[in-house]
């Protein structure tokens, strides 16, 4: 009796196992399919959308930075690296294991590196847009660091834009608010690289990008701004203008998918007091490679930055 009694424990803790293999096995299976290449919220992506963005590897492409800083042209470098990849809702962050809740995304990395004088600037933006393109980005986030300190800002998408601050500057050091959502400007490289007929235009409430934002010391809310959209056989460029701010962003990109970004300029009041004038920041692509960066990490894997242009 025992005996019968052991075995049939036996038996049963095998079948308990095995199904809870089978059922995992087939979630896996399930996310695999749909949540690394779909939105329960979008249309179907394109067959080239899928061959290009979902295998394995990020586009990086370096441009040649001429930026406008305290009246006058800093020269540098500015890296876009796009990958795809899957986001936590409520977290926002990047999930680390796979369910059909995650929602994939596009995220940019963009970077400048410039000096001022005998010190160094680095900027980095990190926008998680939705490859459904159908709703505002899920989180954006800024970091500058130069010699007299460091800023960080970062906006999550929830019942409203929840935007927290931290900056060096009394007038800007913590701060933690709400406010309505409207377009983002750091969304806007994204939704390029999705479908560029979906960009907006016309006159449009706009929230300036939050390295423009910090740079410049200004309020973080939005903008009335003029959108227009220029479309020719090889390029296509992308205006916004602030009249209000006085300043012009313009991003020329290849027409034809992937949208590859070529190169951008930004218009607008640089320097301080009698040193104050109207300079145009611009960044022209120097080499475009697609790779899975985050294995290159050993010394050898430097040849990569010199094809760049970035040694």
């Amino acid at each position: 009796m025992k005996r019968s009694i052991l075995l049939f424990g036996i038996l049963g803790l095998f079948v308990i196992i095995a199904c809870s293999n089978i059922k995992a096995d087939n979630i896996s299976k399930t996310v695999i399919t749909e949540a690394s290449y779909t939105d329960t919220e979008s249309n179907t992506l394109s067959e080239d959308f899928k061959k290009y963005w979902y295998n394995g590897t990020a586009e990086i492409s370096s441009y040649q930075l001429e930026q406008a800083r305290y009246g006058e042209i800093r020269k540098g470098t500015s890296v876009l690296i796009f990958v795809t990849e899957d986001f936590l809702p409520n977290e926002q962050v990047k999930a680390d294991q796979n369910s059909s809740n995650n929602i994939p995304v596009l995220k940019l990395n963009a970077t400048k590196k410039f000096n001022t004088g005998i010190y160094p600037y680095s900027i980095m933006q990190s926008t998680f847009y939705p490859v459904s393109d159908n709703r505002h980005a899920i989180k954006v986030s800024s970091s500058m660091q130069e010699w007299c300190g460091h800023v960080y800002a970062q906006l999550n998408n929830r019942d409203e834009f929840e935007i927290m601050s931290h900056s060096y500057f009394q007038n800007e050091a913590d701060q933690e608010f709400k406010i309505d959502k409207a377009i983002l400007e750091n969304e806007l490289w994204t939704k390029i690289r999705i479908n560029p007929s979906n960009l907006p235009v016309g006159n449009k409430m706009i929230i300036p990008s939050l390295e423009y934002s910090r740079l410049r010391h200004k309020e973080i809310k939005p903008f009335n701004a003029k959108c227009s959209l220029q479309k020719n056989d090889v390029t296509s460029t992308y205006t916004i203008e602030y009249p209000e701010l006085k300043r012009s962003l313009s991003i020329t990109f290849t027409t034809k998918f992937p949208y590859e970004i070529e190169s951008w300029t930004e218009t607008f009041k640089s320097g301080y007091g009698s040193n104050a004038k109207e300079l145009t920041t611009t960044a022209t692509k120097i080499k475009q490679i697609k790779s899975a960066y985050w294995g290159k990490n050993r010394n050898k894997d430097e040849v990569l930055r010199t094809e760049l242009g970035l040694q």
